[in-house]
């Protein structure tokens, strides 16, 4: 198949985002609302100028009531992806596709969560055949005592150890460099919460081999950006990101349902990512030496880990060594999570990965890569997965 992806025809000319807490307070309509008008200022574009929006699955935002609460005239394309924590980068490719294809101009994308007062990801759902309008074959895996996301990924955890021999205190970098981030990030929830390699030690295991610290912060929150074509992206408020390559993967077999079912692979370390990260680079014509920042999705530290190597950075297997050497930092060979990620600055799906891969294009992050060019953004990496690179103008 002829790949027909054009680069740099499009751009996020905005971003914003809500507070991000443990209680809002208000309904997710609210939030969702506030970031996409502070992404609408910060481009310095009339809300009404919005006719196309892109949901995620998971949503419990619809485009109409969206595009009510900022006052859009009429919206001639409306979308969705997912599922859930694989959809932010197909968002925004979707909206790419949306303006390509010329049904819409302005498209806002955005995810909005009461993820801590609310519907609270993390828990057990054993009973819930279905999530976010889909099947989620949770029933098959229940009876079994597999109950939750965490005690998924503790196991693919426990496998890589057992195949790699990474220790705890490697892992725990993971952990470490996104605290160390959120620090300087007044946006974090994490922000005045420093953390040692004995904190993250001495925190209560989860799931073994996970502790507390590797765990995600469950966040009330939302995040938006703001597509338009990199023409007018030029003339607007802010330097443009330029989205280089977009790309999405299922890898060779794909799975049913939310994520349990991918430990009914052959080999359940071999996520969908790597597949993403050949179809992204060849795209963009760049490969991971290039990559000056990444956000990489973090719903736990192994999460974090596999990408690593499924995006290049390393040879599988290596990530302990890579991680322990300080490359995660500013000023090591792949700047990570610079934001404090969902480990450390909030969990809303990896839109706030998104925003935080545009701050480093135009040179605005807390944790700012100096000379930044080139951002990769990804999504989560099971059951499917999405990407991103963006760069300069």
């Amino acid at each position: 198949m002829t790949d027909r992806w054009q680069r740099d025809v499009c751009a996020i000319a905005g971003v914003g985002q809500s507070a991000f807490s443990k209680n809002s307070g208000v309904s997710v309509t609210a939030l969702a609302a506030d970031a996409a008008l502070a992404a609408l200022a910060d481009a310095g574009i009339d809300p009404a100028d919005v006719d196309g929006i892109v949901r995620n699955d998971m949503d419990l935002v619809s485009c109409a009531a969206l595009g009510d609460a900022i006052g859009a005239r009429n919206l001639t394309y409306y979308g969705e992806a997912g599922p859930g924590g694989s959809g932010p980068c197909a968002m925004v490719a979707q909206a790419v596709a949306a303006i390509m294809s010329g049904q819409a101009d302005t498209v806002v994308v955005f995810r909005s969560l009461n993820g801590r007062s609310g519907n609270r990801f993390g828990l057990s759902a054993e009973l819930d055949p279905v999530i976010g309008g889909a099947e989620s074959f949770t029933e098959f895996y229940g009876p079994y005592g597999l109950l939750s996301p965490g005690m998924f990924f503790a196991l693919i955890a426990q496998q890589y150890m057992n195949e790699t021999g990474l220790k705890s205190e490697q892992l725990a970098n993971i952990a470490l460099v996104a605290r160390k981030h959120a620090n300087n990030n007044p946006a974090a929830q994490m922000h005045h919460r420093p953390m040692t390699l004995d904190d993250y030690m001495d925190s209560r295991m989860l799931s073994t081999p996970l502790r507390l610290f590797d765990y995600c912060l469950e966040t009330d929150g939302a995040a938006a950006v703001v597509v338009t074509t990199t023409e007018r992206a030029k003339d607007l408020r802010q330097p443009p990101a330029v989205i280089r390559a977009a790309a999405m993967a299922s890898g060779p077999r794909p799975q049913p349902g939310q994520m349990y079912p991918v430990l009914m692979r052959e080999d359940p370390l071999s996520m969908p990512s790597r597949k993403c990260a050949e179809t992204l680079y060849a795209r963009a014509g760049l490969g991971p030496e290039d990559i000056d920042s990444a956000q990489l999705y973090d719903c736990f530290s192994i999460t974090a880990l596999l990408q690593i190597e499924d995006y290049g950075f390393c040879a599988r297997g290596e990530a302990g060594a890579f991680i322990e050497s300080g490359e995660l930092e500013v000023g090591g060979a792949m700047p990570f999570n610079t934001s404090g990620g969902h480990m450390s600055e909030g969990y809303i799906h990896g839109m706030n990965h998104v925003v935080e891969g545009v701050r480093q294009i135009r040179g605005q992050s807390s944790n700012q890569v100096q000379g930044a060019s080139v951002s990769l953004v990804t999504s989560a990496p099971p059951p499917s997965t999405a990407a991103l690179i963006l760069v300069s103008a």
